[in-house]
């Protein structure tokens, strides 16, 4: 019988935070579920296609969401007992909305995520250096490549590699995004009285399995499953990433003393 403290657990996040290592760092555990971004259009007929269930012109939304829920849940589960999911904040708004509509007693949004996961943490990871995170994503974008594994194979291909070019104005704005991405997660943390689990993306670079044994405790899980995990994926930073970085924040510089 488990004796973990929770029975899921949400990695409430933005893109190139490193959630993506996370979820694999917490899948090879054995132990905590098999965390994705299961709802990660915002549609319903999307979610019903990722999930292979039949469509029902007849049923009611209650009910396909039903069926979705049930289906997402198994598929983050596997047969560990405990259901992990990542949500990042373009699909967060859609996904509340609907969970209002599954559980409309619910007072809440936390009261909603217990009603259809169990005892729920929530995980709050982010990237603190923005031009970090903005230069990534724009690379990522260029490229094509979003994740790849430490043997070099491609995890993640969205689509095919562009000429990578420098855009100060495009870097200017996914800042901007990543930014109000997180204070959208603070205000709705606060709003919510929820306190989550606190992780960077440094801290997670730097030391993964230390950061993965913290997860497991606090999820009241046995820190002994990290024992022997390795890193799913591998840092796509290179010197484009660095060369760029350090081009965007001498613009800057130059911009705040010219000012």
């Amino acid at each position: 019988m488990s004796t973990a403290t929770f029975d899921s657990y949400v990695i409430c996040t933005s893109p190139r935070s490193g959630s993506t290592l996370l979820c694999k760092l917490l899948a090879a555990t054995g132990v905590a579920g098999n965390p994705e971004s299961y709802f990660h259009n915002p549609s319903i007929s999307e979610w019903q296609a990722d999930y292979g269930l039949t469509v029902d012109p007849s049923a009611s939304e209650r009910d396909v969401l039903r069926d979705v829920f049930r289906a997402a849940i198994a598929e983050g589960s596997l047969d560990t007992g405990m259901f992990g999911l990542r949500l990042q904040r373009h699909s967060f708004d859609f996904f509340t909305e609907k969970l209002a509509v599954l559980y409309p007693d619910g007072a809440t949004d936390r009261a909603r995520f217990d009603a259809a996961f169990g005892r729920t943490l929530f995980l709050y990871l982010t990237r603190e250096d923005k031009v970090e995170q903005a230069v990534s994503y724009l690379k990522a974008q260029q490229s094509g490549l979003w994740h790849q594994a430490p043997d070099g194979t491609e995890i993640e291909r969205l689509s095919e590699p562009r000429e990578l070019q420098y855009d100060r104005n495009e870097i200017q704005t996914q800042i901007d995004e990543m930014t109000a991405m997180d204070a959208a997660w603070i205000d709705w943390f606060a709003r919510e009285g929820i306190e989550p689990f606190r992780m960077t993306y440094k801290a997670l670079s730097a030391d993964p399995v230390g950061v993965l044994q913290s997860v497991l405790v606090r999820l009241g899980l046995d820190a002994e499953a990290a024992r022997g995990v390795k890193p799913g994926t591998a840092k796509l930073s290179d010197r484009t990433n660095h060369a760029w970085v350090t081009r965007f924040r001498a613009e800057q510089d130059g911009m705040t003393a010219s000012g």
